[in-house]
């Protein structure tokens, strides 16, 4: 297993970055969430259930079976290349490592494996390997403490605002949104001078929903009174986001100018994530910086000497000091 495992650093992973291209976003939006479908998603491909021990792969004299299959995909990351490779991209990742069998038995053949560089070369993958190990078993083990997390929420709070808003936007001239059939193509001044006297409306008392079915050129919201439900920071286009943020709940938002056109915000709500909410997702961000400083603990217990004349500009990591010799 280690064998596989160590010369899986040599497969390439491009063949697993293709994916599927995400929903269009709501003008706006920059990590939109999924969309709402009637009919059921399909479910996902993965492997078939069968024993462990059961040979999946031969090559030669060579088999791999399902429990080692997974062990070699659950090496890789980050966690969706492993997900392609255990599900709709199973069959080709196979084939990426009955190729990669099949050179390493050509270069056994060869008689590689008995040259010094090869001998280095795997020593380091084998290190590198352990290394990678040894940091995942750190890294399940090291939780943050609650004095931890909580300091860092309270530091944080913030970032785990949330709003509700409404928007209607008014497309201008370059914007990627299509116009709309039968509307003409606003220039910047024009589209300006539309949200404005819209806005107008809405503070004489206009519904803003009505208002955004009929007027917005974002037909995704449009269609619901303009609601983009509620969107944390970090999924708007920042221009977007710096006014939605800065509002008060029940504010109307001036005009505000993105690349899609001209927006006119509405806040609903406000809320703050409570520390229990955020909770798993602290523990998630702060564990590998927990992780971290274990490593950099065994760094400092351990004795490091680099040579000053080959590494000049290196610093040598801090080294305990020798205790005196006992009397």
């Amino acid at each position: 297993m280690t064998f596989f495992r160590s010369m899986l650093l040599f497969i390439p992973a491009a063949w697993l970055v293709a994916q599927t291209p995400p929903p269009a976003a709501s003008p706006a939006q920059q990590a939109p969430k999924p969309p709402v479908t009637i009919a059921p998603a399909p479910p996902p491909q993965t492997a078939p259930q069968v024993p462990p021990d059961k040979v999946i792969i031969t090559v030669g004299d060579r088999k791999i079976t399902a429990g080692q299959f997974d062990q070699i995909a659950d090496s890789l990351v980050p966690e969706q290349y492993r997900a392609a490779a255990k599900g709709p991209n199973r069959a080709q990742f196979a084939d990426n490592l009955v190729r990669m069998m099949i050179l390493a038995s050509e270069a056994r053949r060869q008689k590689l494996d008995e040259s010094p560089a090869y001998k280095t070369a795997a020593q380091f993958q084998a290190e590198n390997l352990l290394a990678s190990l040894a940091f995942e078993q750190i890294n399940k083990n090291t939780k943050p403490d609650e004095a931890t997390l909580r300091k860092y929420y309270e530091e944080h709070q913030p970032e785990f605002e949330q709003v509700h808003a409404r928007h209607i936007l008014i497309r201008a001239q370059g914007s990627p949104v299509s116009v709309k059939p039968g509307q003409k193509d606003l220039t910047d001044a024009e589209a300006l001078a539309k949200a404005q006297e819209l806005r107008k409306r809405l503070l004489a008392g206009e519904d803003f929903g009505k208002l955004a079915t009929a007027e917005s050129d974002d037909a995704g919201s449009g269609a619901n009174g303009g609601d983009l439900g509620t969107f944390g920071h970090g999924q708007m286009v920042p221009s977007f986001e710096q006014a939605a943020f800065g509002m008060k709940p029940g504010e109307l938002s001036e005009p505000i100018k993105t690349q899609f056109g001209y927006h006119i915000i509405k806040v609903e709500s406000k809320a703050v994530k409570t520390f229990e909410e955020m909770r798993p997702q602290l523990e998630r961000q702060l564990g590998p910086q927990q992780a971290q400083k274990t490593v950099e603990e065994l760094v400092k217990k351990t004795n490091v000497t680099l040579d000053p004349e080959y590494f000049p500009a290196a610093k040598p990591p801090e080294t305990p000091a020798t205790p005196p010799a006992a009397k």
